[in-house]
């Protein structure tokens, strides 16, 4: 048989190489623009059978399948900018709730644009309901989920967070929110005036407001408002810990899970008060505003705004070193504050972890790949040694991919996984999620499907949604996961390390990748 001249074939290799890298960016991309422009949970026809009352007044929902749903419901009223909101005035007749309500007003993040500004709105405090039953006397675990997106973007209306499927297999109140973010939610003008006293974390204010809501209203959606676990990815998991941080949260939740929520500088630590006062002076000479006229803040366009922000970002982030999480150089997120007061510390302190985290039950993990199969940040070329640690740790993942494991994440994941733990005050419950189904590793935001418990393609990613989402599910009922076909799922310490490895077969892991974190980033992995 004649074969190829070699140019031919050398030609022939490099346009299949061509198209499998092209197929990567463009799937890369459809995930990237897909984490920021998300489809919205569909409007649904109103039932009288979900008509509910509030303390402020009747709600119409919509039911289907036996769950019944609440979209867009108010629990505060953002009245200002940059203002706490306040108690939602009552209302006569019956409210329809039958679809989503307005979102945040977007930000960039990570130096994308946040999109678009349709359906936002300042006033955009609402949230989302699933329950199975309404006024029958029962006390279900609710389960209030929490948005990615950094603190800059997304919201709670998107249609991945639809909890109808979580709520019917588990029995359980689901329920997200919408909250203010980005520059709406956290830009400090604390040094302009009393009014502005809480402006710095006004986003959390907000989602405050709604766990406030929650504790009144929730007994009418067959909830226990004495039974709540707050569980977000990304951002939400950072979130999380901002919540369990503030002292104004204190007693609104009993537990709290974080699904990939945390880099070194959101969600180990927040914006300290220096950088965040540098930052409005920056912004606030861009927009030629002065103190003794600080209310045309008021009236800036929101345009405006985000383009004196996304300048002030940077430079505020080159003046105090603030690294970038995806990249070389430095960069500047929105988020909380640490003011001494509404955020008294940071999440993870120098020995323990945030006094206000005692007594809180902690669910914790990453994804194996997170951004390093999408967005760079791998690990280059690995040393033997490094090789055979990953082998080591991850005995069933393809060695060929040991430099694309994530440490952005799982470093921070590890850190305040052992100071919380070092806080001996709740259990702590350590999670790797490793499952690879797309080829595209085990990405950020992954394993969002499986918690939910969106039917899955295939037996086996059938099952591990099972897992998963029945593993959260009883962590919010009981405070300890766990799930037919799952190990044992022992508590995290220290000494042990007990990792729950979940995939096709999930297994219980005790320290597994302590080495490979040390060999990979020693600086860090010597802070914990």
């Amino acid at each position: 048989m004649k074969r190829e001249p070699k140019k031919k074939r050398r030609k022939k290799y490099i346009l299949v190489i061509l198209l499998i890298l092209a197929v990567i960016l463009v799937a890369a991309f459809l995930m990237i623009r897909n984490f920021f422009h998300r489809p919205q949970i569909a409007p649904a026809t109103p039932s009288d059978s979900a008509v509910v009352e509030t303390a402020k007044g009747r709600i119409r929902g919509s039911e289907e399948n036996g769950i019944y749903q609440y979209l867009g419901v108010p629990y505060a009223q953002a009245e200002e900018r940059f203002v706490p909101a306040v108690e939602v005035q009552e209302w006569e007749g019956i409210l329809d709730a039958s679809e989503v309500g307005p979102m945040s007003p977007q930000s960039s993040m990570l130096g994308m644009s946040g999109g678009g500004q349709e359906g936002t709105d300042n006033n955009c405090q609402n949230l989302n309901i699933w329950t199975p039953g309404t006024n029958d006397g029962e006390k279900r675990a609710v389960m209030v989920w929490l948005h990615g997106g950094g603190f800059s973007t997304g919201s709670a209306n998107d249609a991945d967070y639809n909890g109808a499927d979580l709520s019917r297999s588990g029995d359980v109140v689901v329920v997200s929110i919408n909250h203010r973010l980005g520059v709406s939610g956290f830009l400090d003008l604390s040094a302009y005036g009393e009014k502005y006293e809480y402006s710095a974390n006004v986003g959390l204010t907000d989602i405050v407001s709604a766990l406030q809501w929650i504790q009144e209203n929730i007994e009418s959606f067959g909830g226990d408002p004495d039974n709540v676990t707050l569980f977000g990815q990304s951002g939400g998991g950072a979130k999380v810990l901002a919540l369990m941080t503030t002292p104004y949260a204190k007693g609104l939740f009993r537990r709290g899970i974080v699904q990939s929520g945390a880099t070194e500088t959101m969600g180990v630590t927040f914006t300290s008060q220096e950088a965040s006062t540098s930052l409005t002076e920056r912004i606030l000479e861009r927009l030629g505003i002065t103190a003794d006229h600080i209310e045309d803040i008021q009236n800036v366009s929101l345009e405006d705004l985000e383009k004196a922000s996304e300048e002030a970002l940077q430079e505020t982030a080159e003046e105090y070193r603030i690294p970038a999480p995806l990249s070389d150089g430095y960069a500047m997120e929105w988020g909380p504050v640490v003011d001494g007061d509404y955020m008294p510390t940071d999440p993870v302190t120098e020995d323990s972890f945030a006094e206000n985290g005692k007594g809180i039950d902690l669910l914790i993990g990453s994804n194996l790949n997170e951004w390093t199969m999408l967005m760079g940040g791998d690990q280059g070329e690995l040393t033997e040694e490094e090789t055979a640690a990953f082998a080591a740790a991850y005995p069933n993942e393809d060695v060929g991919k040991a430099n694309k494991v994530d440490t952005l994440i799982r470093l921070p994941m590890l850190k305040i996984m052992s100071h919380k733990a070092d806080q001996n005050d709740g259990n702590v419950y350590a999670y790797v999620f490793t499952w690879d189904e797309s080829r595209m590793g085990a990405y950020h935001g992954a394993e969002i499907p499986f918690v939910f418990a969106h039917e899955q393609n295939g037996e086996t990613a059938q099952k591990l949604m099972e897992q998963v989402s029945q593993a959260w599910i009883s962590f919010a009922k009981s405070g300890v996961p766990s799930a037919e076909g799952l190990p044992v799922w022992e508590a995290y310490d220290n000494d042990k390390g007990a990792t729950m490895i979940l995939d096709a077969e999930s297994s219980l892991a005790y320290g597994h990748d302590r080495e490979l974190m040390k060999l990979l980033e020693p600086d860090m992995s010597a802070q914990f």
